[in-house]
C-alpha cells in the first residue's frame, strides 16, 4: 500500500509540478498570473486522445501535434488576454481577462468533445502493471526531461538568456535592444507546450477529461505559492511534495476531506512563509 502511495503520489506531483511551471513560465515573461495553465494541461490530455485515439495516428504524429495545438492556444492567451492589459494602467485585470479566456476554452472543449471522461492512449502499448506501470512513470520522467530541457535552454543558449533577462528586467532587457514582445509570445507558447505534456503525460491517470481544467488550475497553482512564484525549482519540489501529501490524505481519510487537508497544507505554509518556501525577497528602494 505504501508503495502504491508513492508511485501515485509521484506520479500526479510531477503534473502538478509541471502546471506550476506553466505558470511560472508565462509569469516570467510577463508579471501576468495566467489562470489558463490549467487548461492547457487538460487540453494536452484531449488533444492526445483526439488525435491518437479517434483519428487513428500515430503517437509521435499525435504528440507533435497536441504540443503544437497547446503552443497556438499560449500564443492566443498573449495576444487576447495579456497584451491588452499589460497596456492598461490598471494591471491586475488579468486577473478577469485570463479566467475570462480559460472559462471559454472549457466551455468548447465541453460543447465539442465532451463533458465525460474518455479514454487516453497507452505510449507504449504495454503495461507492467501495479506500481511499474507506465502511467506512474511516465509524469516523472516527462517532467525529469522538461526540466533538463528548460535548464539547457536558459542556461546554454542565446534565446534562453534572452528569456531570463526579460524576466529578470523587461525594461533593461528592453533598453538592451531584445525584443519584449516577441520573447514573451515565445514563452507563452513554450509554457502551453509544457501544459500540453503535463496533460498527455499524466493522460492515463487523469484522462481526458474536460474538468481536469479547473483541478489542474488549483493544483498546479499550490507548488507555485509553496516553492515561490517563478521558481521553477520550487515548483517542482512543490509539486511532488503536494502530490505525495494529497494521495496519502485520499488513503488516510478518503473523499472531499483530502481536499480539505491540502487547503489546510497550503494556508499553513502561505501563514508560515508567505512568498513561498524557496521565493526571495523582493528588492525594495530606499
Amino acid at each position: 500500500m505504501l508503495a502504491s502511495i508513492i508511485a501515485s503520489g509521484l506520479a500526479v506531483g510531477a503534473v502538478y509540478a509541471l502546471i506550476g511551471v506553466t505558470y511560472n513560465t508565462m509569469f516570467s515573461a510577463s508579471r501576468v498570473m495566467s489562470f489558463t495553465a490549467g487548461q492547457l494541461g487538460m487540453l494536452g490530455g484531449v488533444f492526445g486522445s483526439l488525435f491518437v485515439l479517434r483519428l487513428g495516428l500515430p503517437l509521435v504524429v499525435g504528440l507533435v501535434l497536441m504540443l503544437v495545438c497547446c503552443a497556438i492556444v499560449g500564443l492566443i492567451t498573449e495576444f487576447i488576454a495579456v497584451r491588452p492589459v499589460l497596456k492598461s494602467l490598471d494591471q491586475h485585470l488579468y486577473v478577469l481577462s485570463t479566467l475570462a479566456l480559460a472559462l471559454m476554452i472549457q466551455q468548447v472543449v465541453a460543447v465539442e468533445w465532451s463533458t465525460e471522461p474518455q479514454a487516453f492512449p497507452r505510449v507504449f502499448g504495454t503495461g507492467a502493471g501495479g506500481i511499474l506501470d507506465e502511467k506512474f512513470w511516465l509524469p516523472v520522467l516527462t517532467c525529469a526531461v522538461t526540466i533538463c530541457a528548460l535548464e539547457l535552454l536558459y542556461r546554454r543558449t542565446l534565446t534562453g538568456l534572452s528569456f531570463l533577462a526579460i524576466a529578470e528586467d523587461n525594461f533593461a532587457a528592453r533598453a538592451l535592444g531584445l525584443p519584449e514582445r516577441n520573447l514573451r509570445m515565445a514563452s507563452y507558447a513554450l509554457a502551453g507546450m509544457i501544459g500540453g505534456l503535463a496533460g498527455f503525460s499524466g493522460g492515463q491517470l487523469l484522462l481526458a477529461f474536460v474538468a481536469n481544467g479547473p483541478l489542474l488550475n488549483f493544483y498546479g497553482f499550490v507548488p507555485v505559492a509553496l516553492g515561490g512564484l517563478g521558481n521553477n525549482r520550487g515548483a517542482i519540489v512543490g509539486g511532488f511534495a503536494l502530490g505525495l501529501f494529497q494521495q496519502a490524505a485520499n488513503f488516510l481519510v478518503g473523499g472531499i476531506f483530502s481536499s480539505v487537508a491540502v487547503f489546510m497544507l497550503f494556508i499553513a505554509v502561505l501563514l508560515a512563509a508567505p512568498r513561498g518556501l524557496f521565493g526571495g525577497h523582493l528588492a525594495r528602494r530606499v
